[in-house]
């Protein structure tokens, strides 16, 4: 699982982006990796000096890594709730990407 916001232009205009991103592993039928499939959610927030000033961060979560998804979950939350807790998005994107 994949947790990043930052100031990105990717819908034409500079915005405020939180996207989760969850990536699958598709074995073939002999059970080898074939590829990756990642579903992506992202909510986007008009600019504002608050949101800007932190910049980008992104953390990854490897369900095979010795991290407690609990307190992963915890942490991700604990960077953005305050700040979020009473805007709302102006836009959201929910799609699949195959790699």
């Amino acid at each position: 699982m994949l947790f990043q916001y930052g100031t990105y232009a990717f819908s034409g205009r500079p915005m405020f982006t939180v996207a989760l991103t969850r990536q699958f592993d598709i074995g073939s039928d002999d059970g080898e990796h074939d590829h990756h499939m990642q579903v992506h959610c992202e909510f986007r927030y008009e600019p504002a000096p608050d949101l800007d000033a932190l910049e980008s961060f992104g953390s990854w979560y490897f369900h095979d890594a010795d991290e407690d998804l609990d307190e992963w979950f915890a942490a991700m939350a604990n960077r953005l709730g305050p700040l979020l807790l009473d805007r709302t998005p102006c836009e959201t994107d929910l799609y699949e990407e195959t790699l």
